[in-house]
């Protein structure tokens, strides 16, 4: 398993910040944002993440 970092917004609060993303068979993650440190789901397609909130996944 490998990680990359990708810059994410957060869906809740908004802010930008890093999160390293896992590469591996499953294409969903979640992880907390850096700054409100609510769940975040994480799609991930073509090499791409894409964050939702939790009562969206």
């Amino acid at each position: 398993m490998s990680a990359s970092w990708q810059t994410l917004r957060c869906p809740y609060c908004g802010e930008r910040f890093e999160a390293p993303l896992e590469h591996d068979e499953a294409d969903t993650q979640v992880i907390d944002c850096a700054v409100c440190c609510r769940p975040i789901h994480l799609h991930e397609r073509g090499g791409q993440a894409g964050a939702c909130r939790e009562d969206d996944a």
